[in-house]
């Protein structure tokens, strides 16, 4: 049986998973760099994984009852993300490949969110609502590669959700926070709704927002209109890609996923359409090291080989760059 160690880190979270070929995870352990103050900057949040990254690895092992020998693979996210982030996990990649002399597979993050979505969802040709701090993008497969059919113009919406969180004195990642308090919101305040076509944009929502505060408006209502213009946003684009090119599931991915709000918006429109929607448990659903190594098994399984040359990260790694040799 094959077993395959995955190390995420492309931004706040470094995670190492471990999978075996049926996708069963073994080990799944996620240490998230939280800032005292501030916003994540990207040294300090590589300094965080460079600390913990061997005490991880050795979580894991003993979370999955195995020990390094067990291990017939290693994988690590690639990117898209932060240089000095990505950096740390190839690192650690590299040093696992040639220690132990097995192969090494650097994964593109926002593939992995699809692969682990179809492996543990049961859901065979979704199209992706991928809404996560620093993406946000409409995925699906078409053609050999998984095309993007929409995506942010300017942030990702969790990261629109953290700097609005900062300017109305929430913290921190307030995703969480702002989902709380949108449940107490009664009142649909102005803001700007930004579908551009295929794409979105946030910047705007979150200024107009930070404004809505002078004006006297109360957090909760300001919450409440932020969730439903953006939600709505990425319901229409999700639908129009659907319609567009025939798909009939959908699948949701990284942390804002597992706002329920969101949730419930979209099977909305899936029910409309008589369509599906499938969704990872909550911690396969936010940055973790068992779908990089999952995505690293399947590619491995399907042909696909590197060398240490060949793990140099990309910080700017697009989705549709991937040579989709496993379907």
């Amino acid at each position: 049986m094959t077993i395959t160690i995955g190390i995420e880190g492309t931004a706040h979270t470094l995670g190492v998973g471990i999978t075996d070929e049926r996708c069963n995870v073994l080990a799944n352990v996620i240490e998230m760099y939280r800032p005292p103050e501030g916003g994540l900057h990207p040294r300090e949040a590589a300094n965080h994984h460079t600390d913990i990254v061997a005490s991880a690895i050795s979580k894991a092992l003993s979370e999955a009852k195995m020990s390094l020998n067990d291990i017939n693979v290693v994988a690590f996210s690639k990117g898209p993300g932060l240089g000095p982030c990505l950096r740390v996990a190839a690192t650690a990649a590299r040093a696992l490949s040639v220690r132990l002399n097995i192969p090494i597979m650097g994964v593109n993050h926002c593939v992995a969110h699809v692969e682990i979505g179809n492996a543990t969802t049961g859901c065979t040709d979704p199209v992706l609502l991928y809404a996560s701090g620093g993406n946000t993008q409409i995925i699906a497969f078409a053609n050999g590669k998984y095309r993007i059919f929409g995506e942010t113009l300017d942030i990702g919406i969790g990261n629109m959700l953290d700097k609005l969180g900062r300017e109305l004195g929430l913290g921190y990642y307030a995703g969480p926070t702002i989902e709380k308090l949108a449940r107490d919101g009664t009142k649909l305040l102005d803001l700007p709704y930004s579908v551009k076509g295929m794409d979105m944009a946030f910047s705007g929502i979150m200024t107009a927002a930070v404004s809505l505060k002078k004006k006297g408006h109360t957090l909760e209502d300001i919450a409440y209109s932020v969730q439903e213009t953006c939600f709505a946003m990425l319901a229409e684009v999700t639908e129009r890609a659907m319609a567009h090119i025939g798909k009939h599931e959908v699948l949701m991915g990284g942390g804002v996923a597992q706002n329920s709000r969101l949730r419930g918006t979209i099977s909305k429109m899936a029910e409309d359409r008589d369509a599906e929607m499938f969704v990872p448990q909550p911690r396969l659903c936010i940055d973790n090291g068992a779908m990089i190594a999952w995505l690293g098994h399947v590619m491995y399984d399907s042909g696909v080989r590197m060398t240490i040359d060949d793990t140099k990260v990309d910080q700017r790694f697009r989705t549709d760059e991937v040579d989709v040799t496993w379907r």
